[in-house]
């Protein structure tokens, strides 16, 4: 099934100070997910971004809080975010059928938001390049899981192309540079 822009929302998970620079390939993650909300905002996905335990973690990085111009930020302590209340009333509230989810730690919020989001029947699509572990053994393992309960493990571009549907359009203009 297509990404489209009008049945996504697009979740960015834990992206915080303390928690990026311990991550496999820090740098790539945080290029792509700024692609994504940069897309988000283009193409009209309302975006959601957590911070788990910020008073410990730190807040989201400020190359991710930057890109995400106004986005919901919520703190939880839950690793599913669909287990904490504020932000499942707020997803919720969207009206979308789709998760677009990017973040960290793959093995832990992502792989339970994630799961949690499939067993309330919506369709999920984790982010590949835009999600990490410490660990490429965790990462690996997460991916593997999420593919096997009918996740969609896809890459940003995939997420930016099918969101856009069609080249030509202004937004498809604007974005192009920022993939080549």
């Amino acid at each position: 099934m297509l990404i489209r822009a009008t049945d996504s929302a697009l979740v960015v998970i834990d992206m915080q100070e303390r928690l990026v620079p311990a991550m496999q390939a820090p740098a790539r993650t945080i290029a792509n997910t700024r692609l994504l909300l940069t897309a988000a905002r283009r193409t009209g996905v309302p975006a959601l971004l957590t911070e788990q335990y910020p008073q410990g973690l730190g807040k989201t990085v400020p190359e991710v809080r930057n890109a995400a111009e106004g986005a919901l930020v919520l703190p939880k302590m839950h690793f599913s975010c669909m287990e904490d209340p504020a932000f499942a009333d707020a997803f919720l509230a969207l009206g979308r059928k789709q998760a677009v989810i990017a973040g960290m730690e793959a093995h832990i919020c992502v792989v339970q938001t994630a799961e949690s989001l499939v067993e309330a029947g919506f369709d999920v699509f984790v982010v590949s390049d835009a999600t990490a572990s410490r660990t490429l053994e965790s990462e690996r393992a997460c991916l593997a899981r999420l593919s096997a309960a009918g996740v969609g493990i896809v890459t940003a571009e995939m997420v930016v192309f099918e969101w856009l549907g069609r080249a030509g359009t202004p937004e498809f203009k604007e974005l192009l540079p920022l993939i080549k």
